[in-house]
């Protein structure tokens, strides 16, 4: 069976999210009763069982900013007790000033590999999160990011293609991070035109060494699994950042609104069979075994 790493999940406690424990709050995912609970890393073991999946990276899940190190703690310990994530893609509020101090408390969990601000806007309401659409323009947000070369540390980058063109901008003032692109670049414009405007801001972006894109999430816009929908952004992807740059997340527990973890996996086996033996292994085990440094 194939080794794979899953370089993008989740494990939460409903009472840490401000959007899943009060009032319903749109998302771009869609409904999501299912998942308003606690879904623990025993939800995520037994999820995972018999996938070939071998190690993890849990990503922040937006706790109330004021508990960033809170989350990172809590996950820290989690994987203290159970072996499991095996890395942590943290929280933290790039706007301010000087990020270096909030960093400086992360630095604290060893598992600790990366941070993750949302940087997403749309026209969209519905798809809206950040604040502006132009934060990878601003200079604050590309000082801050910087830092991370310090610590050694990665940044997952969450954009929409309208906002590419300014990541790349933002890519090439942070040359010593590792960005890693969230979700394939998030195509949700399916149609000629938006399919083109994303496979542009694509380009763009691959055209940038320090950044590689995490092929997860592929159901968010379409709420469904749709293996050939994933084969055809997996073609897509490669083709522009080489597998060499690209690794798979399965994105649970979010996915697991409209598909079992198995029948995720079987879909992302089948759209990779397109590519050789060793651009699968890059894809689904050597790329994240990189980036995240997850050991030999």
């Amino acid at each position: 069976m194939m080794q794979i790493v899953d370089a993008h999940h989740h494990i939460w406690r409903q009472v840490d999210l401000p959007w899943l424990s009060g009032p319903m709050q749109p998302r771009i995912f869609g409904p999501y009763e299912p998942i308003r609970r606690d879904y623990t890393i025993q939800e995520y073991l037994d999820d995972i069982a018999g996938s070939g999946v071998t190690r993890s990276v849990y990503v922040q899940t937006n706790w109330a900013k004021e508990g960033f190190e809170d989350e990172a703690s809590w996950v820290q310990r989690t994987a203290d007790e159970h072996g499991w994530p095996h890395a942590i893609v943290a929280y933290a509020d790039f706007a301010v000033d000087d990020v270096r101090p909030r960093l400086d408390r992360l630095a604290r969990y060893p598992l600790v590999r990366g941070v993750r601000m949302q940087l997403h806007w749309h026209e969209n309401p519905l798809y809206r999160f950040a604040a502006r659409a132009d934060l990878c323009a601003d200079p604050v947000i590309q000082r801050n990011i910087a830092y991370l070369a310090d610590y050694g540390w990665s940044f997952d980058l969450q954009v929409f293609a309208s906002q590419m063109a300014d990541a790349a901008v933002l890519a090439q003032a942070s040359p010593k991070v590792t960005l890693i692109l969230q979700h394939a670049g998030m195509p949700e414009d399916l149609s000629p035109a938006g399919r083109a405007a994303w496979r542009a801001g694509m380009e763009q972006l691959a055209a940038c060494p320090n950044v590689v894109t995490k092929l997860s999430g592929l159901g968010t816009f379409i709420h469904r699994n749709d293996p050939t929908h994933v084969a055809d952004v997996l073609k897509q992807t490669v083709a522009m950042f080489g597998a060499e740059r690209c690794l798979f997340g399965s994105n649970f527990p979010i996915e697991k609104l409209w598909a079992s973890y198995r029948s995720l996996i079987d879909g992302y086996l089948a759209a990779t069979a397109q590519f050789g033996a060793d651009q699968r292994d890059a894809i689904f085990r050597t790329t994240a075994m990189r980036v995240y440094r997850l050991g030999p």
